[in-house]
């Protein structure tokens, strides 16, 4: 096997872990706060303080990785990740606890763009980079398999703390792999870090992923809400700011010259403004409507997990076959359908209603990653991190404003209903489903538009390269 294959897998390993950990530990939320004492809003603060650092930074790791390299950069993430795991898993109060999610959070957000910026440097042709992306986007699936499961398998016979102590083994085994098959071969790129950019995307982030953390239960109106938003627009046109008068800018406008990465990058945040919220509140559905066990729903999830894993690495196939855009539309329209179908399904439906939608729905996801890879193709090794960074936040930010805007709606329409509380949040949950899935269909013409291959796309320059062989 070549050997940037091999290095093909520890990236892939590494993005698992993350993914893994952020999928494992929901099922074990009620151990945690019951062994720890912690009130409910602890106990969000536990997936809360991930998401908010995970999301800030994600733009500040790939520019590190495009300035020290993302060998470096990467192998620095598991580091971070697998000493933030460890901690967790002994963390003997809630304070501790969070803060190590925290720092797990830095850890994802330096791992997450590397990882992308090391597949463009690994497989610079398109058709092998964009089977090369599928293997690591079916990591991604296979984590949405076996992490609802594991959680509840730990939570039940093992102290939860082995929820993020599994992490530890992999992290050592993963740097381990990294260290041998990632050859330090590639140029780094002459650039500054641009503290400035770096500083003001970051306050924008941070603030922005908090406001809508916390919007919720603070309250939209009330003034830490508003002054984080304030803070976010602030911090966001100072960022503008900084970067029309930067000699080396933290994001490169060039890059948003090219249709495929805006237009992609624009589709990619539409999708996960409709999908997130909904394994969100599909998880409560199954449990609080169908009445599922935690276990029994996380496993509800297996065989579409498992789906998409398999189409995602095939995916490149199809691609090339019928093009991105087309394949990209058809994976929304699966999708799209999917979540309408689920949305008729009654207080007495069963699991055999629910997965030839939840199959439709996983070959949808899978016909959807070379979207990723048609964002970055094009992009030169000095812009493949932010790249990567971009993409990645676009993912995060709009995925959090659809858990925000469709919980608003479901909680506003249970109590328009008057129902009784399952019927209620049945209602809620049928129409929120249904907006999910118009949202997924209106990504459909942004994608074929944008996505074809019809015309060329204008260069992006690639950053002045450093002496050639420096190490990454």
């Amino acid at each position: 096997m070549e050997r940037r294959w091999v290095a093909l897998g520890a990236v892939t390993l590494g993005t698992f872990m993350t993914y893994l950990d952020n999928n494992v530990g929901n099922v074990a939320l009620p151990t945690i706060q019951r062994d720890l004492g912690l009130t409910l809003s602890g106990l969000e603060w536990i997936v809360s303080s991930y998401i908010l650092v995970f999301a800030g930074l994600m733009l500040v790791g790939g520019r590190l990785a495009d300035v020290f390299g993302a060998r470096r950069v990467f192998l620095a993430g598991l580091a971070v990740f697998t000493a933030a795991s460890l901690a967790a898993g002994l963390a003997a109060s809630g304070g501790a606890l969070i803060a190590a999610r925290a720092v797990q959070g830095v850890g994802a957000a330096l791992l997450t763009p590397t990882a992308l910026s090391l597949i463009t440097q690994l497989f610079p042709e398109p058709g092998e980079r964009g089977r090369a992306v599928g293997v690591w986007s079916a990591a991604g699936a296979l984590s949405m398999a076996l992490g609802p499961v594991t959680g509840g398998f730990i939570s039940e016979n093992l102290h939860w703390g082995w929820i993020y102590l599994i992490n530890v083994p992999i992290g050592i085994a993963t740097s381990a792999l990294a260290l041998w098959a990632v050859r330090p071969a590639f140029a780094r790129v002459r650039r500054g870090l641009d503290l400035p950019g770096l500083a003001t995307s970051a306050t924008a982030l941070l603030a922005l992923t908090y406001a809508l953390i916390e919007g919720e239960a603070a309250g939209w109106t009330s003034a830490p809400i508003l002054g984080a938003f304030g803070l976010a627009a602030a911090a966001g046109l100072a960022f503008a700011a900084v970067e029309a008068r930067a000699a080396e800018p933290m994001i490169d406008l060039s890059l948003f010259r090219s249709r495929r990465f805006t237009g992609g990058t624009l589709t990619s945040g539409i999708w996960s403004f409709g999908v997130f919220g909904i394994y969100f509140f599909s998880a409560l559905w199954l449990q609080n409507v169908l009445g599922f066990t935690p276990t029994e729903a996380g496993a509800a999830f297996v065989p579409m997990a498992l789906l998409m894993g398999t189409v995602a690495v095939l995916s490149s196939r199809v691609s090339a076959a019928l093009g991105i855009g087309r394949t990209v539309a058809l994976g929304m329209a699966l999708k799209g359908a999917a979540i309408f179908m689920l949305s008729g399904i009654g207080a007495d439906g069963t699991y055999a209603d629910v997965l030839p939608w939840f199959l439709m729905y996983g070959l949808g996801g899978g016909l959807l990653v070379p979207l990723t890879a048609a964002v970055l193709d094009g992009m030169p090794a000095g812009r493949s991190g932010v790249a990567s960074g971009v993409l990645n936040v676009s993912r995060e930010v709009f995925g959090l404003l659809g858990i925000t805007v469709l919980g608003a709606v479901l909680t506003a329409r249970q109590a328009a209903s008057g129902g009784a509380p399952l019927t209620a949040f049945l209602d809620g949950y049928q129409f929120t489903l249904v907006i999910a899935g118009g949202v997924l269909l209106a990504a459909i013409p942004v994608a074929l538009h944008t996505l074809r291959a019809d015309r060329a796309e204008p260069p992006v320059a690639e950053p002045q390269a450093a002496t050639a062989g420096s190490a990454n």
